[in-house]
């Protein structure tokens, strides 16, 4: 469960990246974060991971205060940056040997796990090359791996499924939904509404920094009356005048 009470961030002192937001994800679902480029989707993330401080309020993972208990908050949660290029000089292998270290997991159960995973994300044969050797997929697919090879009962990802391929999207959604129905929290941003749409058990709207919408696709609907796409309700809510953040790519398109 994460529980933020109205945490707000200010890059320069003058414009609120968040602003004020509180929200409470449970246990046992995927909730899904949404809005176009700049509205505080990843400051909002990176806050509940604990890489970044809010300038007021705060946030609890499974109980635990993010900021003042910061080591205990982070072995509950995995977290996944937009951004895969980590770490490009470590064969794979390594980067997964060395966050297995980090979050002491025992020898006979990080090798199950590590066998497991890059298993179901097609890595398997890889694993002994450098990551810099990587394609953009497979720089996040061994994030992923990495970021669960502890297991932790939230994960906080951000745009995991950008870059995938169809096979290892759809099988980190069949994991995702795996995880929150053994009573765990999924919390994850996207831009590709079809698979906010199909995967989640609430959704959250967010633009310039505030929260617009807490609640499921059903009750999104009957509050704006609308039997419409959920990327037209949301150009609605964001603003019709602005360039849709929620049109999908190719590379989206097929990863659904």
């Amino acid at each position: 469960m994460i529980s933020i009470h109205e945490i707000s961030k200010s890059y320069d002192q003058k414009t609120q990246a968040v602003d004020n937001l509180s929200l409470e994800i449970y246990d046992n679902e995927i909730f899904g974060f949404l809005g176009p480029n700049g509205a505080g989707k990843t400051t909002s993330l990176k806050m509940i991971s604990g890489l970044l401080l809010p300038d007021h309020g705060s946030i609890k993972v499974n109980g635990i205060d993010v900021a003042t208990n910061p080591l205990e908050a982070k072995k509950n949660l995995s977290f996944v940056s937009d951004d895969p290029n980590i770490f490009l000089r470590l064969k794979g292998i390594e980067y997964l040997r060395f966050l297995a270290d980090v979050y002491e997991v025992a020898e006979d159960l990080r090798v199950e796990r590590i066998n497991d995973l890059s298993r179901r994300f097609a890595m398997s044969n890889v694993l002994d090359q450098r990551i810099q050797s990587y394609s953009h997929g497979m720089r996040q697919k061994i994030v992923l791996i990495g970021a669960l090879i502890h297991n932790p009962p939230t994960w906080v990802l951000d745009e995991p499924m950008t870059g995938l391929d169809p096979s290892s999207s759809y099988q980190l959604k069949n994991m995702m939904r795996e995880h929150a129905d053994n009573g765990n929290t999924v919390l994850f941003s996207t831009h590709v509404l079809d698979v906010a749409e199909k995967v989640c058990d609430r959704l959250g709207v967010i633009s310039e920094g505030k929260l617009l919408f807490v609640g499921t696709m059903a009750e999104l609907r009957e509050k704006h009356q609308d039997d419409s796409s959920l990327e037209s309700i949301f150009l609605e809510m964001v603003g019709e005048g602005q360039f849709s953040p929620f049109a999908l790519s190719e590379e989206e398109v097929r990863s659904l």
